[in-house]
C-alpha cells in the first residue's frame, strides 16, 4: 500500500522509498525512512497534499512524493 492511500488518522510503517536519490535524501533528512512509524494528520481538500507526523515532527507531502513511499499500516 502506499502512503497516499491511507486517510487522516491512519498509523503505518515504511517498507520502501522508491524515488530517485535526490527526494530520497531529501526525505530522510525528515526522518522519513524504512522502519520509521508515522500517522496521518491531515489532508488537504481534494487530497493534493498531507501531513504526516514522524518522531514528533509534523512534514508536509505532496500526494506525488507520498506515493512513492510503501508502507504497511499497523
Amino acid at each position: 500500500m502506499k502512503l497516499s492511500e491511507l486517510k487522516k488518522g491512519d498509523h503505518a510503517v515504511i517498507l520502501k522509498i522508491e524515488t530517485d536519490e535526490s527526494l530520497k535524501s531529501r526525505l530522510t533528512s525528515f526522518g522519513i525512512a524504512r522502519g520509521v512509524e508515522l500517522s496521518i494528520e491531515e489532508c488537504s481538500i481534494g487530497k493534493k497534499t498531507m501531513e504526516i507526523l514522524v518522531d514528533d515532527t509534523l512534514i508536509g507531502l505532496r500526494v506525488e512524493e507520498a506515493s512513492t513511499i510503501e508502507v504497511s499500516t499497523i
